[in-house]
């Protein structure tokens, strides 16, 4: 274990998610999540978040209806949204708003601020900025996959928590487009980060891709 003390003994109420998208995304900034497994505990000061809102957004993954990989987008606030893709890596969301309108905040990036050894045995070629620097990171290093789809992060015996952290100032807070997000929707500003913070991620636009 290494790095700053959690402050606070239970995981943010339901209450904190059942709100519009944009507000739950700039509200989950300076937030720590964190992850128990039987090797240890893990937290990420969560640094870098993205909003997505269902229907009415083309960068969703729920703008064209409910799936059977989305379905748990569709359901009640504070449970977690995790999808696998490119065929690499696992992706991780939290959802919002009332049940039904599949709104969810992706988790891009955070510090590492508890369980430093732990994740580096992870990841065990990147530097501890890099340990949770990018969505795909962030899971690795809280070992995320598909068995926490669905999971209530609400509850105080979840494997995955979010407790409340320090706040973060309006003036320390960046809005930007989103990362890979191509066509409608692109220059969305509805990503959102904390200024100067080095594990933050690199902007990359999203490509079109060709149908076949």
């Amino acid at each position: 274990m290494g790095g700053r003390e959690l402050t606070a003994p239970v995981p943010l109420p339901r209450v904190c998610y059942d709100r519009p998208v944009l507000e739950v995304a700039r509200s989950l900034l300076g937030c720590v999540l964190e992850r128990e497994t039987a090797d240890g505990v893990v937290a990420v000061r969560l640094t870098e978040v993205e909003a997505y809102a269902g229907a009415i957004d083309p960068g969703s993954h729920a703008y064209r209806g409910r799936t059977a990989r989305n379905a748990t987008m569709f359901g009640p606030p504070g449970h977690a949204y995790v999808y696998f893709t490119y065929g690499m890596h696992y992706c991780l969301n939290l959802v919002c708003a009332p049940a039904g309108t599949a709104e969810a905040v992706l988790l891009r990036a955070g510090e590492v601020v508890a369980g430093l050894e732990l994740t580096r045995g992870r990841q065990p070629d990147a530097r501890d900025r890099d340990l949770a620097r990018g969505p795909a990171r962030l899971t690795r290093a809280l070992a995320v996959d598909r068995v926490l789809d669905g999971v209530d992060v609400t509850a105080a015996g979840s494997p995955l928590r979010v407790l409340a952290g320090g706040p973060v100032p309006d003036a320390a807070v960046l809005t930007g487009p989103r990362v890979g997000v191509a066509g409608d929707g692109a220059l969305t500003p509805w990503r959102f980060s904390i200024a100067g913070d080095r594990t933050v991620s690199a902007y990359r636009p999203g490509v079109r891709r060709r149908r076949s």
